[in-house]
């Protein structure tokens, strides 16, 4: 399949200054024709509003038409639509110019994050958020330059696909306990173990690895490390067959004494689990903001079906419980703005937001299952078929109150900050 050579290059025809003062006013012409899209009024500028026109405009022209196709084969083509995206500038809102990037604050990228929920299967918007807010925060925030120059960089301009490796069989929510160990060797590092759960896993040229690299407290002997997947004893074993995102290739990764260089390691070594904490924070809100524009779309997607629909002399839409049911929904999905909208805030602002964000993570996945299945019900016998939006997110949406922290790890990091945790004693050994 062949895609669309004219792809809308929103920031390629501009200088790094103009891109970080009003980037997107001298676009205006390139957007116009994308004006029937609609973009959430009240929050985004007229600059976060116009980066949101253009991706609006690559996802009609280069994504939507073709998502049928990849669900039905399990993958989406990564490699394509990372050029794509990297070629208009959208792989790097918030990372440094030095390395690709445009150095924007999070608003602006928080924006890429909405619109990116106008493709209509969730595992392609998955696999690239994966790229950008998943597997290279860290890389941004705590990698050398050499890092940044091998692998960061390559990511920004869409030349490469990245994954995160973290979860393993043993190890889900309960990152402290994994198993996975990159032994020092001279001047390499020598990684046994294995990730489950992995997306992009299939088609990533890297992956950001999580491993154990010293004997000691298992919050203090763990680094994050950049391995290229074509290293000798990396085997991707099996592509998982999963209830939704089909379209995203999601894999089981297996580690068999792979050697690589010990400056792959980003940041510090021991550090590694404190910067996939603070990297989760960026994941959590990705996926939050990423529920918007899904959740929109099939409620006036219902609103219409149902207003056509007719049983019993009527309109659906007539049925009091029905009427009263969305408003309730609407007014749901409502909220959850308004708490994203602060958190990003806040965040801009420079503040921690890790409690915000574990609530936004938690409040968006509880409230898709109930959005979903709400809908999907007045959908009847249509709503049980491959042929409508809400059945597919029904399915898709379920994975956010698994992935990226469980609920039930929501819940804990807030109680945290709430202080309403129990003390347990710690024993002492004798």
């Amino acid at each position: 399949m062949a895609l669309h050579s004219k792809t809308p290059l929103l920031f390629s025809r501009i200088n790094i200054a103009t891109r970080r003062q009003g980037l997107c006013r001298s676009l205006s012409t390139v957007t116009n024709n994308t004006a029937r899209t609609k973009i959430q009024d009240g929050y985004y500028d007229q600059e976060h509003q116009e980066l949101q026109r253009s991706l609006i405009k690559l996802i009609e022209t280069e994504i939507n038409p073709f998502v049928d196709e990849w669900e039905t084969a399990g993958q989406w083509p990564g490699h394509r639509i990372f050029k794509l995206l990297g070629q208009a500038g959208f792989l790097g809102i918030n990372k440094p110019t030095e390395y690709g990037g445009l150095n924007l604050d999070y608003k602006y990228h928080a924006a890429y994050l909405e619109a990116l929920g106008h493709i209509r299967a969730g595992g392609v918007s998955l696999g690239i958020g994966v790229q950008t807010d998943v597997a290279t925060p860290a890389l941004s925030r705590f990698g050398n330059d050499y890092i940044k120059r091998e692998f960061l960089a390559p990511a920004i301009s869409g030349d490469v696909v990245a994954c995160l490796g973290v979860s393993e069989p043993g190890a889900g929510s309960d990152v402290a306990g994994l198993q996975t160990t990159a032994r020092q060797q001279g001047d390499d590092l020598i990684i046994n173990g294995q990730k489950l759960w992995i997306t992009n896993a299939c088609q990533a040229d890297w992956i950001c690895l999580l491993a154990n690299t010293s004997i000691g407290p298992p919050h203090r002997n763990k680094s994050l490390i950049c391995v290229p997947m074509k290293t000798p004893g990396v085997n991707v074993a099996r592509k998982l067959d999963k209830l939704g995102m089909r379209s995203s290739d999601t894999g089981h990764i297996f580690f068999d004494e792979v050697r690589v260089p010990a400056k792959n390691i980003v940041g510090e070594e021991g550090m590694g689990f404190i910067y996939q904490m603070k990297q989760f924070q960026e994941e959590r809100l990705a996926m939050a903001l990423g529920t918007l524009v899904p959740l929109k779309t099939i409620m006036e997607e219902t609103i219409n079906y149902t207003r056509e629909r007719k049983a019993f002399g009527q309109p659906l839409l007539n049925n009091q419980y029905i009427h009263f049911r969305l408003a309730e929904l609407e007014t749901e999905l409502e909220c959850l703005r308004s708490l994203i909208y602060r958190a990003a805030d806040l965040l801009v602002a420079g503040q921690d937001v890790t409690k915000l964000a574990s609530m936004c993570k938690l409040k968006s996945g509880r409230l898709a299952r109930v959005f979903t299945d709400s809908l999907l019900q007045f959908w009847g016998g249509m709503g049980f078929t491959n042929e409508v939006l809400v059945s597919r997110l029904y399915r898709d949406l379920r994975l956010f109150s698994i992935g990226g922290g469980a609920d039930e790890v929501m819940l804990g990091v807030i109680c945290k900050y709430m202080n309403t945790l129990p003390h347990v004693p710690v024993k002492k050994v004798k």
